[in-house]
């Protein structure tokens, strides 16, 4: 008997409702018992997405709650929306949560839809956490679908671009209506005598995927009656095709790309070099989408832009939109935060510059530690070499004076020992041992009038190098070095 009842309730279903079960099992976008988040605007898409819902309820034991968000933009009409949604959830017995939200605050070069689908998304996360929902349901359709291709098509857009809108996003947000046309809904509703709203800002040509809804599919449809469906199977061979970029993108990141330890990832520039270059592209959107506060990717031009600079041989920096600032040395690429670039300020007066006496003993506040300095002879020098901490000997006849211990400053050069006479740029250097910004300028050196002796704690200036000629030395002894390469 059981068993009767049970057919006779799935037969009466709603024909429409049978193929967005078919998706929901094809892709497990949820299961019996889960507690499902329906974002409901009034229009005619979310509203047959909930009623549709509405009817799985008592088979699939599901829980709903609906959120209707309220911008303001468009008045009095924005109101009757909501006042229509809370009728509707009333009618169904659906706890509905209405949230104000201001879209009109946005950052520079982002539009207003842009920007109202990010907050949007946000506060549905939140309120998803709150209600203790398994999945956030949105009711974007096949043709939502293939607008967006095109749109991303017209704006010159990749394999990703092109792919459109995934069926499931960040296995939380789900789009049971994917495989289905906004026509089909539109019957559904007018079968069930069920009303909708009706969004006016929709019709309005000053908005790129309206002129493609209401101007361009139309034609595309005329000439290709299947043109809707066909933007959509290129759009799911797409999405194969980046799913398995993005994997190997993934491998790719997990060997060449550390984090600074400020917010910045440091990239091996000769391993980037050697890989296709559209993986190369995917690598560096990839790290610039993670800098992003909502995640968002950069553009071409700023990718290109940075790709230019990577190939360069005399490398270089740049500043990119989003303030992030590239800078390229022979073996690295660092992207940082602009403002990892300024020292904070109380560091200003904690890492200052020390004269130095011969003997002194100077605590170095940038490391906490304690650096002593002496003159003697060469033997005695050989002695206290083998001294616990580090330790550097230097020539005193090749020095000048006066000697100073300060933070490093931009522009510093220095000639590494073993670089048989090469200068480098003390800002590579530190890339190159993978030294987070953060902590540079807490690193003492060692300065006279004619340049860096040493950057205490890792390497001197071969210029200073003790030699078969040298009789007088100055050494210089750290307790410990408690900045090391690669701190993250």
């Amino acid at each position: 008997m059981a068993m009767v009842e049970q057919r006779v309730s799935r037969r009466a279903w709603p024909p429409l409702l049978h193929k967005v079960v078919k998706t929901v099992r094809a892709h497990g976008l949820f299961e019996p018992g889960h507690h499902l988040l329906v974002a409901v605007s009034g229009g005619p898409d979310s509203v047959a997405l909930l009623t549709l819902l509405h009817h799985l309820v008592p088979r699939w034991r599901l829980q709903l709650t609906a959120v209707h968000f309220n911008y303001g933009l468009r008045g009095l009409e924005s109101d009757e929306d909501q006042a229509f949604v809370m009728s509707l959830c009333e009618a169904l017995q659906v706890p509905l949560r209405c949230v104000s939200l201001d879209a009109r605050t946005r950052p520079q070069r982002v539009s207003l839809q842009a920007q109202a689908r990010d907050v949007r998304y946000r506060a549905m996360a939140r309120l998803a956490e709150d209600v203790g929902a398994d999945r956030i349901v949105v009711g974007h359709t096949a043709d939502d679908q293939a607008e967006t291709i095109v749109l991303w098509m017209l704006r010159g857009a990749g394999i990703t671009g092109l792919a459109g809108m995934p069926v499931q996003r960040d296995e939380k947000i789900i789009r049971p209506l994917y495989e289905v046309r906004r026509r089909d809904l539109l019957e559904f509703l007018d079968a069930t005598g069920q009303t909708y709203r009706q969004d006016s800002s929709n019709a309005k040509p000053i908005y790129a995927r309206n002129r493609i809804r209401h101007q361009l599919l139309p034609l595309l449809s005329q000439l290709a009656p299947a043109a809707i469906d066909a933007l959509c199977r290129m759009g799911d061979l797409c999405r194969e095709d980046d799913r398995y970029l993005e994997d190997q993108t993934a491998s790719l990141c997990a060997s060449l790309v550390q984090p600074d330890g400020v917010g910045g990832y440091f990239i091996d520039r000769l391993g980037l070099q050697v890989q296709p270059l559209a993986l190369q592209r995917r690598l560096l959107r990839d790290v610039f989408r993670r800098m992003h506060p909502s995640r968002r990717p950069p553009s071409l031009a700023t990718i290109e832009a940075v790709h230019r600079l990577l190939s360069s041989k005399r490398g270089g920096e740049r500043h990119c939109p989003g303030d992030v600032h590239v800078q390229v040395t022979p073996n690295a690429l660092l992207v940082l935060p602009a403002h990892a670039l300024a020292l904070p300020q109380e560091s200003e007066g904690v890492v200052k510059r020390h004269l130095v006496q011969i003997p002194s003993v100077i605590e170095w506040a940038g490391t906490s530690q304690r650096i002593r300095v002496q003159e003697g002879t060469r033997e005695a020098a050989h002695q206290l070499s083998v001294s616990p901490g580090w330790v550097m000997i230097v020539d005193a006849d090749v020095l000048s004076y006066p000697l100073h211990i300060r933070p490093w400053r931009a522009g510093d050069r220095f000639v590494p020992s073993g670089m048989k006479g090469r200068s480098k740029k003390l800002q590579d250097y530190f890339m190159d041992l993978k030294i987070p910004v953060s902590q540079r300028r807490r690193i003492p050196i060692l300065d006279s009038p004619q340049g860096i002796v040493g950057v205490l704690g890792f390497r001197q200036d071969e210029r200073f190098q003790v030699s078969g000629r040298t009789r007088r030395c100055v050494v210089i002894r750290m307790d410990e070095v408690s900045v090391t390469e690669g701190v993250h």
